[in-house]
């Protein structure tokens, strides 16, 4: 059977900050109490900026914690699309800039030479991540896996061995690196954070058995092998 998914509601996105920033630093807490060191997997765009703004401020050890990305751009870490660049303005601040950042992007000429080194800059977090912070798309993507997507059959096979895949946005096509799904499901606990009513109504379209090539995120709502929190408010 699956993990049941559990839904949080709020009546606004900034009871809603502050309930994840509180829940996620107790989960990291836990972590380097029992490990010594917490992992946590984020992702970019818009919707995680004010969650990044509030966590940065949580009293934590924020030397014992590793960060990385669900997804990036191949673009520099400079550059404005760049999911790096946002965390480390947003979330890497203060105490939390103490934190060790492991980006995804190399100097590889495509994400696709880049996948083998990538993956093993990211071998030395130890896995299963503690926490893995996903967003959702009003199309149902999730991290860079996108609806029909060329190689997006691998990359949602969660009896895959986890890694990096290379992927590119059906709109505005540009290269990306993401984990594969058997990597987000690597991971003691999965947080979905999204925010209004057409998100809303997607999400639970995506609650309904159906094809993951139409829906991606099906693929983490509908597993077995981690549980998952969905965090929404208008």
């Amino acid at each position: 059977m699956p993990y049941p998914v559990k839904d949080h509601r709020f009546p606004d996105a900034t009871a809603l900050v502050h309930a994840l920033a509180g829940e996620i630093k107790v989960d990291l807490e836990e972590a380097i109490a029992a490990r010594g060191t917490a992992s946590l997997v984020v992702s970019g765009g818009r919707t995680p900026l004010a969650l990044f703004r509030q966590l940065k401020d949580e009293p934590l050890p924020w030397g014992r914690v590793v960060i990385t990305l669900a997804d990036e751009r191949w673009v520099e870490a400079l550059d404005e699309n760049s999911n790096e660049r946002l965390v480390r303005e947003n979330l890497l601040t203060g105490e939390a800039a103490t934190a060790r950042f492991i980006g995804l992007r190399n100097p590889s000429a495509s994400a696709a030479d880049g996948l083998d080194w990538t993956w093993r800059g990211l071998s030395r977090i130890p896995r299963p991540f503690d926490v893995v912070m996903l967003g959702m798309g009003n199309d149902g993507h999730t991290a860079s896996l996108f609806p029909d997507s060329p190689g997006l059959a691998q990359a949602l096979d969660a009896t895959a061995a986890p890694a990096c895949v290379a992927m590119r946005a059906p709109v505005a096509p540009q290269e990306r690196i993401s984990l594969n799904l058997a990597a987000l499901l690597d991971s003691r606990r999965i947080i979905l954070q999204i925010g209004g009513t057409e998100k809303w109504h997607k999400y639970q379209e995506a609650r309904t058995p159906g094809p993951m090539s139409e829906l991606p995120v099906r693929g983490v709502l509908h597993q077995q092998q981690a549980p998952v929190d969905v965090f929404w408010a208008p």
